[in-house]
């Protein structure tokens, strides 16, 4: 016989990967996202929901709350580790999507566009993800950050803005074009096809953690990225195709251990930006061992 907590229980499972989906967004790290997601449990464990009509609005209310606490308690970063932090990609093998990430990956966010909205104070943050990502009516996201329902619609407009041009509408299959061929120049030194898939003003952003494998650095400029990109050429040789965030990205993982993984952020055909999360400790995740490495 299934108790009423049993049920309570049941309903959360089966709001779990929903606001698995909303805690990424809002905190673009894999991570965190579970332990809000946990800390939801914990909050709807102790309170009586008897009449709660919409559950799952209350979760994703709660959940909203949660993660805009832990935004706004986060220790400060020095200005230059922000601009070269990377949110946690998730990646998935080329041929297909691992299923248990296919309710964060869908309406998948890229991340450049987590890049940006790290930018955010912390209220702009959550009325977007809340309203654009998630369709939340600003009535219910208006206690949640303690503002009219009006003034919410405005934080939510000044977030659209700084977002806008984050995301270009994706065309897969012209996006693996280009870092297929991004890869066969990597591999093969070849500098003016790297300069001829690269915007001129292209960003690379490069996320090293505590330096182990090197600083964290910005480099702007297709001839700038084009020299890093040819330091790496013998590391190039253990890159093999993915999806990052549900687009096609690169992983990189000599003898099985993961060292690198590479977003790329492409219009038409050429490169504009290109994200590079290189942190050892953050690159220790079961799903990325799994994926072990390239064919040598």
């Amino acid at each position: 016989m299934i108790t009423e907590q049993g049920l309570v229980a049941e309903r959360f499972e089966e709001n779990r990967a929903h606001l698995r989906a909303v805690a990424y967004r809002m905190l673009g790290s894999l991570s965190e996202a579970e332990d809000a997601v946990q800390e939801t449990w914990l909050r709807l464990d102790r309170s009586d929901v008897s009449g709660v009509e919409n559950l799952a609005g209350w979760l994703t209310t709660v959940v909203g709350r949660v993660c805009l606490d832990m935004l706004r308690s986060r220790k400060s970063r020095r200005e230059d580790e922000w601009d070269t932090h990377v949110p946690d990609p998730i990646v998935t093998d080329a041929d297909g999507a691992d299923p248990e990430r296919s309710a964060v990956l869908a309406d998948s966010v890229g991340l450049a566009m987590l890049v940006v909205l790290d930018t955010l104070p912390p209220a702009e943050r959550l009325a977007f993800v809340l309203h654009d990502m998630f369709a939340m009516p600003f009535d219910d996201i208006a206690p949640i950050v303690d503002r009219s329902a009006a003034a919410t619609r405005q934080l939510a407009s000044r977030a659209r803005r700084r977002v806008q041009g984050a995301a270009p509408k994706p065309d897969l299959p012209r996006q693996r074009r280009v870092v297929d061929a991004f890869l066969a120049a990597s591999r093969g030194g070849d500098f003016q096809a790297l300069l001829d898939l690269l915007d001129p003003d292209v960003l690379l952003r490069a996320d090293t953690g505590d330096g182990a494998l090197g600083v964290s650095q910005l480099v702007r400029g297709a001839r700038a990225v084009v020299a890093q990109a040819l330091s790496f050429a013998r590391m190039a040789q253990y890159a093999r195709p993915v999806l990052v965030n549900g687009a096609p990205g690169l992983f990189t993982a000599p003898k099985g251990r993961p060292m690198g993984v590479m977003d790329f952020t492409i219009v038409g055909d050429r490169i504009v930006e290109i994200n590079i999360l290189a942190d050892p400790r953050r690159l220790e995740r079961p799903e990325l061992r799994d994926l072990g490495s390239p064919s040598e």
